[in-house]
């Protein structure tokens, strides 16, 4: 399976989902196994922006965030080499990043409900959305606001409280089944 998804990927894949559903890990593992460069765009933007995502949200507030991602990934995907992207939760809900994954890469969305999404991001205080708040009814929120958005990707994939390497190999899998057969769910 993974010879084929080689010769086939002509694309860059971009992994889309909210926080906690997995899209590091597994875009990491993917990229391994793929032999492929691993980038996640909020390390990019940390990079860039010589300071962490929190800060960037306090100093500068959540539209110049998204202002400062939506020109790094155009950076990332400019040079249309085929590599793994990560992206931050709110990335795909920018029209003009929508807009350039579809066209430049396959877009996967890892969907996962909401009591996986409280369990993976319940201690850390890395989410600037989720500092000072019940992250339950702010994911339940961000859950009905983006999932409707997210289900533009090409591959959706439902993610489980697995190990990552199921994860990986299910991802893989409706990557296959995307490139091979034209299916886009899993």
């Amino acid at each position: 399976m993974i010879a084929e998804i080689k010769e086939k990927l002509k694309k860059p894949i971009v992994i889309v989902g909210l926080m906690g559903a997995g899209k590091t890990s597994v875009g990491k593992m993917m990229a391994k196994k793929l032999n492929l460069l691993f980038i996640d765009s909020d390390s990019e933007i940390v990079k860039s922006a010589g300071c962490s995502v929190v800060d960037i949200f306090s100093i500068y507030g959540e539209s110049e965030f998204r202002r400062v991602e939506d020109r790094v990934i155009n950076r990332i995907l400019s040079d249309n080499k085929i590599k793994v992207l990560s992206t931050g939760e709110g990335a795909f809900i920018i029209d003009d990043v929508r807009k350039l994954t579809k066209e430049k890469a396959i877009t996967i969305w890892l969907k996962a409900d909401l009591e996986l999404l409280v369990k993976r991001t319940s201690f850390k205080d890395t989410r600037p959305l989720l500092l000072n708040y019940d992250s339950t009814k702010i994911l339940q929120k961000l859950i009905d606001e983006r999932y409707p958005i997210y289900a533009n990707a090409d591959i959706t994939v439902e993610t489980k409280d697995e190990p990552t390497y199921k994860t990986t190999q299910n991802v893989l899998r409706a990557l296959y089944d995307y490139l091979c057969n034209g299916e886009k769910n899993v």
